[in-house]
């Protein structure tokens, strides 16, 4: 019924965000992936999956069009809901879901709190020839073999910094400017956390 909704961030958690728009609050349920991106935004465009069961009607909200197609996705895989699809959504990007269904990389996908070997490898089987190679992904790629980023990530976690916040931040950062120096990217990373 939703494709988005756009306003004010009147409150935002690393589970979800609260959007005025027109004086109207409605909760959404988000990741980790686009509470990052909505950090230290006044007012964003959220793109909305709704739930509606007979005792609810929830709300999903993603930063962009490809993380919402990539949750729709694995909740049409059996044995995936909508709160499992966030985890996955909240522990990796959505590049990095993809491309581990394209690699059949089932040990990263099993990493993920409540998903276990066969819910794994059902996604995989089900999702491998629905999760196409997409511009997003070959930036994905990009950014993994850009030596600024690793040197960056490495800093930054010895600096107390976990894995995954990092590389999400770091990731946004070479995706505005990939020409970013390592000292850029730590410094701009620090202003973020």
């Amino acid at each position: 019924m939703y494709e988005y909704i756009q306003g004010k961030v009147a409150e935002l958690t690393p589970a979800n965000v609260v959007i005025d728009n027109n004086g109207i609050g409605y909760f959404i349920n988000i990741s980790l992936n686009t509470y990052s991106a909505l950090s230290g935004k006044e007012n964003a465009v959220v793109f909305i999956h709704q739930v509606i069961r007979e005792d609810a009607n929830i709300l999903y909200g993603f930063y962009n069009k490809s993380e919402r197609d990539i949750f729709r996705l694995l909740i049409s895989v059996s044995g995936i809901g909508s709160n499992t699809a966030r985890m996955m959504l909240s522990s990796l990007s959505p590049n990095e879901i993809s491309e581990a269904i394209l690699s059949g990389n089932v040990k990263l996908l099993n990493s993920i709190k409540g998903i276990g070997a066969k819910t794994a490898q059902r996604v995989i089987v089900d999702l491998k020839d629905k999760v196409g190679k997409s511009e997003i992904s070959d930036e994905f790629f990009t950014s993994q073999s850009n030596t600024n980023r690793e040197e960056a990530l490495s800093a930054l976690v010895m600096l107390g910094f976990a894995k995954n916040t990092v590389e999400k931040v770091l990731d946004k950062l070479l995706k505005s400017d990939p020409t970013l120096m390592v000292e850029e990217l730590v410094k701009k990373a620090l202003k973020t956390f």
